[in-house]
């Protein structure tokens, strides 16, 4: 088929009426001033950081623990009796092992920040006499 013949005053209207309009600018990336890099660069280097210290590692040590306690103490086996319950029975174990973690994690959090506040008071205590 052939292409319908257009009027040169059409496309030069058009023309013109997108060259007069200005594109929007983008922001350029921030860049820290001492390091050269992105705000973003920086913030995800310390968050990898953070995931390769030895506390982390610590506490993803005492969910581990809690939760395979848990899961013991529920007691699985094979010989479930069958039916529709071993699912149910299943899923239990596994919200108990859920929150058996995340307790333990709360309570090392707690002892560390007590930890912290004790050590703090005598260091402000030390200062002062």
């Amino acid at each position: 088929m052939a292409k319908k013949p257009t009027s040169k005053r059409s496309a030069t209207k058009a023309k013109t009426a997108t060259k007069g309009r200005s594109k929007p600018r983008l922001a350029a990336p921030r860049r820290d001033e001492d390091s050269g890099q992105r705000g973003s660069d920086t913030t995800g280097e310390a968050f990898i950081k953070l995931l390769q210290s030895p506390f982390v590692a610590e506490l993803v040590a005492v969910a581990a623990t809690a939760a395979l306690a848990a899961l013991a103490e529920h007691g699985f086996s094979n010989r479930g009796g069958g039916g529709g319950t071993t699912g149910k029975r299943a899923g239990r174990a596994v919200k108990a092992a859920g929150a058996a973690a995340a307790s333990a994690v709360g309570r090392r959090l707690s002892n560390e920040i007590e930890e912290i506040r004790n050590a703090a008071k005598e260091a402000k205590g030390g200062a002062k006499a």
